[in-house]
């Protein structure tokens, strides 16, 4: 008999004119939890500030909004989070993929920030259909996305002048890594690498999770910026990118970092 059970057996007795004592003995339920009337706390608060995260971040799942409430204060147990989450309807459907069995081999994590960094491509369109590309370079350690550079056309010798504008404030990396686009196994690219003693780490090709970290980075930038945005001109698709960028350094918890939005995990380490 389930502790629910007993209670209401305890209150059928009782009913009953048996008194609560006896009602208790005969049923062995405990006259505290007997006489203990659960007083339901006030989820308004918590309630409408999840509800505002879900509209405002439409792809964020319970994980990533629990730790966002938490961040601010509203909450500490998951499970209370998770169940006001259910009664909202606020769940995010994702498509099943298709499992393949293969044996995973952990990516080494530098040890500290500006160790290692990563860099890729992201390709989208304007409203009037004309294609962009977005350059995307991670630091690996931290998770920062350190960079966004929207453009119709990035050129080999306009990524080394990005990455050098990068260097004023920031720690020359030991390794970046890349896979083998033209932009990045170009002349430009091979002279700008050997005067700044910085290795290229070029990926096999069609091996795109040799480079998992950008690549995990840009799956998380399309499902949560380019796919929920239309731009208009590339001055829009600036603005929206950069304004996303800071809200995924500075407030998106990582799951990777123990719930720390980039930046703070890189003071942090610093």
């Amino acid at each position: 008999m389930t502790a629910r059970q007993r209670r209401r057996a305890v209150e059928h007795l009782t009913s009953r004119r048996v008194s609560q004592r006896r009602a208790c003995a005969l049923t062995g339920f405990s006259r505290s939890a007997a006489q203990y009337d659960c007083q339901p706390g006030d989820d308004g608060p918590l309630r409408a500030r999840l509800r505002a995260l879900a509209e405002r971040y439409p792809r964020y799942g319970y994980p990533t909004l629990h730790a966002m409430l938490k961040a601010e204060g509203l909450v500490v147990n998951a499970k209370r989070t998770y169940r006001i989450y259910r009664e909202e309807g606020l769940q995010v459907r994702t498509k099943k993929r298709k499992k393949l069995s293969r044996p995973r081999v952990p990516l080494a994590v530098p040890s500290a920030p500006n160790e290692r960094w990563s860099m890729d491509f992201v390709s989208d369109q304007l409203a009037n259909g004309r294609r962009i590309r977005v350059l995307n370079i991670v630091d690996d350690f931290s998770r920062e996305a350190i960079l966004q550079l929207p453009e119709f056309s990035i050129s080999g010798l306009r990524v080394t002048r990005e990455l050098d504008r990068l260097l004023e404030s920031r720690s020359a990396p030991k390794t970046i890594v890349c896979d083998n686009g033209p932009e990045f196994t170009s002349k430009a690219m091979f002279f700008w690498a050997r005067e700044r003693r910085i290795k290229l780490h070029f990926i096999q090709p069609g091996k795109p999770t040799q480079n998992a970290f950008v690549e995990s980075f840009n799956g998380k930038f399309r499902d949560y910026c380019l796919n929920l945005n239309w731009f208009a001109s590339l001055e829009d698709a600036r603005e929206i990118i950069e304004d996303w960028r800071r809200h995924y350094n500075e407030v998106r918890p990582h799951r990777s970092l123990n719930g720390m939005p980039p930046s703070q995990y890189a003071r942090q380490a610093a």
